[in-house]
């Protein structure tokens, strides 16, 4: 049988935690391994369980959701941190994926969707809800946040084929339609999506979408 999901949900409302610890209980493939309420709790307890994907709220007392991911990225790398927050913010979607977070989820997505973005920041893939994909590129466009750590001619070192996978990947297609779309196989799209992060020194699908659209890697429709 395979392993569960192993999460921990950050979070300084009680009743939100509880809401989503009897949510995850119901499905066979979570466990929740712990709780916590507030940022520099959530480290430490990351830091013990060693969770599979964290649940982070992003404003929150003391240590709030953008420093948290920056120190769990630093101290607990293997986790892959999720924001499920209420802030419809550019900027705060801009700083907490440029820090390391593998998606950002607003708190009224439909349940099916918090599944499976749990499954797949699990997988170590990246989600964003759909609210917010817009404003990830408006922010993009606008300059909102930090430089990253690819640079400008990084780009180069993109295949053709490369280049056409990252464009797609900056408007949301998943592997399986552009493998459908470019004729060859999921598994090939899979290996493409790792040299172009390794290529440019990013860490997510996210951070990968975010560098396209920076560098005029995606064509208007």
């Amino acid at each position: 049988m395979t392993q569960p999901i192993r999460v921990l949900i950050v979070d300084d409302h009680t009743l939100f935690r509880s809401g989503i610890k009897a949510l995850l209980q119901r499905q066979e493939d979570f466990e929740v391994v712990g709780e916590a309420g507030d940022g520099l709790e959530g480290l430490k307890r990351a830091k013990s369980l060693q969770p599979d994907v964290v649940l982070l709220d992003l404003h929150m007392p003391g240590i709030g959701g953008r420093e948290a991911v920056k120190l769990l990225a630093e101290e607990v790398p293997a986790c892959n941190v999720l924001l499920l927050t209420v802030s419809e913010d550019a900027e705060d979607l801009m700083e907490t994926i440029r820090a390391g977070a593998r998606g950002y989820l607003l708190k009224n997505i439909e349940t099916d969707f918090l599944l499976n973005a749990i499954r797949s920041a699990a997988r170590g893939e990246s989600v964003v809800s759909p609210q917010m994909t817009g404003k990830l590129l408006m922010g993009v466009r606008m300059g909102t946040g930090k430089e990253g750590a690819a640079q400008e001619g990084d780009k180069e070192k993109l295949s053709p084929r490369e280049k056409d996978i990252i464009a797609l990947l900056a408007k949301g297609v998943s592997n399986k339609e552009m493998a459908h779309k470019l004729n060859v196989a999921e598994s090939t799209i899979k290996i493409h999506v790792q040299n172009i992060l390794k290529k440019l020194h990013l860490t997510s699908r996210v951070q990968a979408a975010v560098y396209a659209v920076e560098h005029g890697l995606v064509q208007k429709d």
